[in-house]
């Protein structure tokens, strides 16, 4: 059952960027295209760099160090979005909401998507789904979106790095 799809493709896209930030303005629009999104966007000079920031405000909720600071963080980089809700049919999709304005920036349209993405993936599955790897030194952002809640590593090879860290400290 798939809960909250806009949530888990928005942090999806957030943490993509985070962990592999693109080299160009162009590799941005080529993850948005990856997961799904099919509007055009106006191009601007400063949508590198804002959108850079915007992954970076995005980073500071993920290293919140308590839910309510989370939340906190969070409700403001909403307000910053302040889009209402609407209906919209385009590209073939059929009928579905966008959180954000028409004719916005590309920065202005992934703070949107990614904050009201993110409240949705924390309210539905857990304030403590939205982390860091917890295998040293990797520092990618973990998106758990796992049955049990439970995940702590961005992949298999950092699982299984953190093991033998573990197995080699016990055997010394």
């Amino acid at each position: 059952m798939q809960l909250n799809p806009y949530g888990e493709y928005a942090v999806r896209l957030a943490a993509s960027l985070a962990n592999d930030w693109p080299s160009n303005r162009d590799g941005i629009e080529q993850r948005t295209r990856d997961v799904g999104m099919t509007m055009p966007f106006p191009r601007l000079a400063s949508d590198y760099a804002q959108t850079r920031c915007v992954v970076d405000d995005w980073l500071d909720i993920v290293d919140a160090p308590s839910e309510p600071e989370r939340a906190m963080l969070l409700n403001l980089q909403m307000a910053r979005a302040s889009a209402y809700p609407r209906l919209v049919d385009h590209d073939g999709e059929g009928w579905h909401l966008h959180y954000r304005d028409d004719g916005q920036s590309m920065p202005q349209v992934l703070r949107s998507v990614i904050c009201v993405g993110t409240a949705l993936h924390l309210t539905t599955r857990g304030m403590h789904r939205l982390r860091r790897c917890e295998a040293a030194p990797c520092g990618h952002v973990v998106v758990d979106l796992t049955r049990n809640g439970r995940q702590r590593f961005c992949s298999v090879r950092c699982a299984n790095r953190a093991a033998v860290r573990r197995h080699r400290e016990r055997q010394a």
